[in-house]
């Protein structure tokens, strides 16, 4: 009987100690959430992306641009990225949207240029997510524009 008490025991402890994987959209804490890519603060939910692994780690993305450079480094392997669910803020009616589900439209100024804004529903302009990406790859964005922006900012406040 102790024998079996003893098992039953482990097994209680051992179940008592898995933890449930969670891998629903986060809400941001703009005090503290910073972007996993370029370490600047989150700006704007709707063009934010965030991914939550299977240990229910998040990081945090200011744009779609963002996620897809991380995506690519190794980083994103140490997370655990081939797991992870990623999502992107709805640029018209707010809310997360699983990336992989968006649409993407392009030419709207986001906090790092690269143009790619998260709608729901499919309009004649919109990319989906792999063509989306392979475009930013391609270098299709608003990003040169956005860096000679920048850097004409900071030349004027030097002088």
């Amino acid at each position: 009987m102790k024998k079996v008490t003893l098992i039953l025991m482990i097994i209680l402890s051992a179940l008592s100690c898995t933890r449930k994987v969670d891998q629903s959209p986060r809400e941001i804490n703009f005090d503290r959430d910073i972007c996993a890519n370029c370490l600047m603060g989150l700006a704007d939910q709707k063009f934010s992306a965030q991914s939550i692994n299977n240990r229910n780690e998040v990081v945090w993305f200011d744009d779609l641009g963002c996620l897809i450079q991380y995506q690519d480094s190794p980083d994103w392997q140490k997370f655990g990225g081939d797991k992870a669910v990623s999502y992107i803020g709805d640029s018209e009616h707010g809310g997360w949207i699983k990336v992989e589900d968006a649409w993407y439209v392009f030419g709207k100024p986001t906090p790092m240029g690269y143009g790619y804004s998260a709608i729901r529903q499919k309009v004649d302009t919109a990319y989906n997510f792999l063509t989306t990406v392979q475009r930013i790859k391609d270098g299709y964005t608003m990003r040169e524009d956005f860096l000679k922006k920048k850097k004409m900012l900071h030349h004027d406040t030097i002088n």
